[in-house]
């Protein structure tokens, strides 16, 4: 027999309810109680913008955990939660770089080193799954223990690529049965980065490393930069260094330097530009890098003088055996005059030369392109930028462009002036929006670090009134934005002193401030997050992005790829903060359950839609 109340609700709705659907609908009143029925207004926490650090008790716990259970509700009853978890991949993708299939590239008729490229276009994802971590895989040490010391099963060398390689990496790593030991710079005498950096920057007429921001030399481009020794050191010095190195299946020097935590990416010009624009650094360093340089009509260099800011340096470094006789300085000949002559047409001056070290200077008289001879290497149209992996170009960009300053008349500091915002032009940048930009990041950051704190996602009750305790200064060290802006994250790391660095990362549709970024002296690049980022799994402990998702909604990215490849990228037990407007974070949240994330929505109480979505990537053990 049917109960009245059963018979009435039949007649009501013409069929019978099913019973889960009255069991959801129960459910649905009893956290909508717990959520409207507290002294707020608002359904969910609130995390006001201010310096102090939000204070989480427990009551306010629970009602955190009401408003999320709300929305998985809503999110179900939608449609968008229901489906389930992604599964693991196998064991052959612990390592997995999309868009790098050198066999499938040879068999599409790639050749003459294009097969080593980077082709998206025709990389096959297949079934979506979670690239999981190695059987013996460690969470990092902290930094700066992580920076001399790394675990062997977090990489992907073996013994006896280790023994194989040459002797400056035996004398500068020490190969233990689970860990890789880099020593420490105070422990380098003889032929070692320190004095190494010494000797560059005596060349340069300076009396050390230290003294590198005299000559104007801020930000480093390290082509193949080995395992990231110079990187570190020039990092010591409070410089900015960016690894660069072509895609490895293993021993990767990227992905060494980046399990240190180094700036560092994956990124090759054979073929193409590197994504970066026009000006963007002040010193390209080569040592060893393996680069030919008389091939392709000198676009190799090409490519360096596009990215070296006036007054820029040149360094290559080419150690040459030392046979008997007269070998050695043939050998040392024959390297040098391809370069030489193709530098004199670039506007390129030899300033010095040490051994096997040499040292070219890009020219700061503007003057120079308009003396160099028809026939020599021809100057870009002007206006000509378009750096996201182009074909390589076979001219130079001169000195058109606003931001062509020598590097010797820039400012040393992040906190660029109203004049040198001028030459980013009005539509980049106001000089009022920049400034407070930076205001609003500061206070956003000291909200972020507080809600990193493992207690948030903590069962265990605490006393009422006591404060959560902020984690370290160094919990975490890699950190990508994802969509940067003004880089006014990277610049609140920086006045709060945590010991990270940030990928300032720029949509390629979105407004182009990348120049901006980099000529604050951070790291960044263009990406298109409708393709996989260039970067081996597992090395950043830091996601964040403000307004991505809403920006991709009018593109053709599916949010599915982004969610698993942010899985992919970020290590185990690592963050993601994302702040967008509500259903944006709705349809967010919903991924970050398919990718396994532990996740909490805070509403941020400034009188809008906008939300934030924080979220832990756990250790799966499997």
């Amino acid at each position: 027999m049917r109960s009245p109340l059963l018979n009435k609700l039949s007649l009501t709705c013409g069929r019978r309810l099913p019973v889960s659907w009255l069991v959801l609908c129960f459910t649905s009143v009893l956290v909508l109680i717990a959520v409207f029925g507290s002294s707020f207004p608002k359904s969910f926490d609130y995390v006001t913008v201010t310096p102090v650090p939000e204070i989480y008790s427990n009551y306010r716990r629970l009602k955190e955990q009401a408003a999320v259970d709300y929305f998985q509700l809503r999110t179900v009853s939608s449609g968008a939660g229901r489906q389930g978890e992604l599964g693991l991949c196998g064991k052959e993708r612990e390592n997995y770089v999309p868009c790098y299939n050198v066999t499938a590239n040879v068999l599409l008729g790639f050749k003459d080193g294009e097969e080593f490229d980077r082709h998206c276009e025709v990389s096959s994802q297949g079934k979506f799954c979670l690239v999981r971590p190695p059987k013996d895989y460690k969470i990092p040490l902290r930094w700066p223990a992580g920076r001399d010391v790394i675990w062997t099963g977090n990489v992907k060398i073996t013994k006896d690529q280790f023994l194989s390689s040459g002797s400056i990496t035996k004398r500068m790593m020490l190969l233990e049965e689970n860990q890789i030991a880099f020593h420490s710079q105070d422990g380098l005498i003889f032929d070692g980065v320190k004095d190494y950096s010494r000797q560059i920057a005596e060349m340069m007429g300076l009396g050390s490393g230290s003294e590198f921001f005299q000559a104007g030399v801020r930000t480093v481009l390290d082509i193949g930069c080995g395992f990231g020794s110079f990187g570190a050191h020039l990092v010591s010095l409070k410089l900015m260094a960016l690894c660069v190195a072509a895609y490895e299946a293993t021993g990767s020097q990227v992905q060494i330097a980046l399990e240190r935590g180094l700036p560092a990416m994956i990124g090759d010009f054979i073929s193409r530009q590197l994504p970066y624009p026009s000006l963007s650094f002040d010193m390209v360093h080569c040592a060893q890098c393996g680069i030919v340089w008389d091939k392709k009509e000198g676009m190799f260099l090409v490519e360096f003088d596009r990215l070296l800011k006036p007054g820029g340096f040149f360094v290559i470094t080419s150690p040459i055996s030392k046979p008997p006789g007269h070998a050695t300085s043939l050998k040392k000949r024959s390297m040098l005059t391809p370069l030489a002559q193709f530098t004199e047409k670039i506007c390129w001056s030899l300033i010095a030369q040490q051994d096997e070290t040499f040292i070219w200077q890009k020219t700061a008289d503007a003057h120079c392109y308009s003396s160099l001879q028809k026939n020599e290497v021809p100057l870009c149209k002007e206006g000509y930028d378009a750096p996201y992996y182009q074909t390589l170009m076979p001219c130079i960009i001169g000195a058109s462009s606003k931001r062509w300053i020598p590097i010797q008349n820039k400012s040393s500091s992040p906190d660029l002036s109203s004049m040198e915002l001028e030459v980013h032009g009005k539509y980049c940048v106001s000089p009022e929006d920049f400034f407070e930009d930076l205001q609003v990041w500061k206070l956003a950051l000291k909200n972020y670090w507080s809600l990193l704190t493992p207690l948030i996602f903590s069962d265990h009750p605490k006393r009422p009134g006591d404060e959560d305790p902020l984690p370290p200064f160094n919990m975490v060290r890699n950190v990508m934005d994802m969509n940067a802006h003004y880089g006014g994250l990277n610049a609140a790391f920086l006045e709060e002193m945590k010991s990270v660095w940030v990928m300032n990362v720029v949509p390629v549709r979105a407004r182009n401030t990348l120049p901006l970024i980099l000529d604050r002296g951070f790291p960044g690049v263009y990406h298109d997050w409708c393709e996989p980022f260039p970067t081996y799994p597992r090395t950043y402990d830091l996601l964040h992005a403000n307004g991505l998702l809403s920006h991709l909604t009018s593109e053709r990215c599916s949010l599915v790829e982004l969610f698993v490849e942010m899985d992919r990228i970020l290590r185990p037990e690592g963050w993601v903060v994302l702040s967008d407007k509500l259903g944006a974070i709705e349809l967010a949240r919903a991924h970050a359950t398919q990718v396994r994330w532990d996740a909490r929505v805070i509403d941020v109480q400034n009188g809008n839609d906008q939300r934030l979505l924080v979220c832990q990537k756990p250790f799966v053990k499997k």
